[in-house]
């Protein structure tokens, strides 16, 4: 009896060990695999990603002109960014006045857009594509679209101005007219931020606009207080996302500033060219890439890569902390 007990006891033990030894085989399967499907892009986020943030964050102290080893400087690069570079705060304005212009206009012109295709009854295609179509256009090729429009001695916009008795700018040869030039470009190409504004307005609850109808809401009213808190998580994605691409604007400024610059000299020497009108298009990238690719300063332009994340991350984090007192939420949090 004893020895059959012991028998029944030691079985009965060794069932839940075997049952657990058994699940965590299973679920180290599981892991495996899913670390195996994850695995190109582990790989390419590792290479593409983190080697470079990692290897940019460690040059951002070093000076390396990639000539010469890299040799420890501390914090030389960033002091030298905020206390002796005269185009580093330059830029900094010049961006900030960027976004604080064009990211606003760009949602405000996206929404209108998407709220005239809303209300559209006839040829809603053909209009959502005409005004989709410029979002689909390279941005060099637009850019250099704009210049050839906005040329001032021989471009279609002046001329048209001239016959109707205006004299037009100078556009982007003049340093008072180039970024509102630029900021044109830029309502120029809203196609994707009109989409999804298009796609958040249509989605809205028809029952909420009949509801307020009844309630004698007139169009601003049910605009106010239907459509708007609706729609206010796509405002603060296309807010972000414009903020974003604004600190990043390069390629517009780039080429613009290039072009315009050949056209002012015949000489035409690009690499001088950034910044043209008299720095009025140094942008931030434009400066990291004057410093990285021009100076073959790798060492200053990595701080100042490092600067622009930081300032990213911070403005993109005080923009969603304090969108809780606008952005409208089904569920209460």
């Amino acid at each position: 009896m004893s020895s059959s007990s012991t028998a029944g006891t030691g079985a009965g033990i060794a069932a839940p060990v075997l049952r657990t030894r058994a699940r965590r085989k299973a679920e180290w399967r599981r892991r495996r695999l899913v670390l195996l499907l994850m695995s190109p892009w582990i790989a390419g986020f590792s290479i593409f990603f983190g080697y470079p943030l990692v290897m940019s964050v460690y040059l951002s102290f070093m000076h390396y002109d990639l000539l010469s080893s890299p040799r420890w400087v501390g914090g030389a690069n960033y002091a030298y960014a905020f206390h002796h570079d005269p185009q580093f705060w330059v830029a900094f304005r010049n961006t900030l006045w960027f976004i604080a212009i064009a990211v606003p206009l760009q949602v405000l012109f996206a929404f209108g857009v998407a709220l005239m295709l809303e209300r559209a009854k006839r040829g809603a295609g053909f209009f959502r594509t005409v005004f989709y179509l410029p979002a689909l256009a390279p941005p060099v090729a637009a850019t250099l679209g704009f210049v050839y429009l906005l040329n001032p001695a021989t471009g279609p916009v002046n001329t048209i101005l001239g016959k109707l008795g205006v004299q037009g700018p100078l556009w982007f040869n003049d340093p008072q007219w180039a970024k509102p030039a630029l900021v044109l470009l830029a309502l120029w190409g809203i196609g994707n931020t009109m989409v999804i504004f298009l796609a958040a307005v249509l989605d809205v609850p028809q029952h909420l606009y009949e509801s307020a109808e009844l309630d004698g809401a007139g169009w601003w009213q049910r605009l106010r207080w239907v459509t708007l808190p609706t729609v206010s998580p796509v405002i603060l994605f296309a807010v972000v996302f414009g903020v974003i691409q604004g600190l990043q604007y390069f390629t517009q400024a780039y080429v613009a500033a290039a072009v315009a610059s050949g056209q002012a000299s015949q000489a035409g020497d690009t690499l001088n060219a950034l910044g043209y009108p008299e720095d009025s298009t140094l942008f931030y990238p434009v400066l990291l890439y004057q410093w990285g690719f021009n100076n073959f300063q790798m060492g200053y332009a990595s701080a100042l890569a490092m600067l622009l994340l930081v300032v990213s991350f911070a403005v993109t984090l005080v923009i969603v902390v304090n969108s809780r007192r606008w952005v409208h939420q089904a569920v209460p949090r």
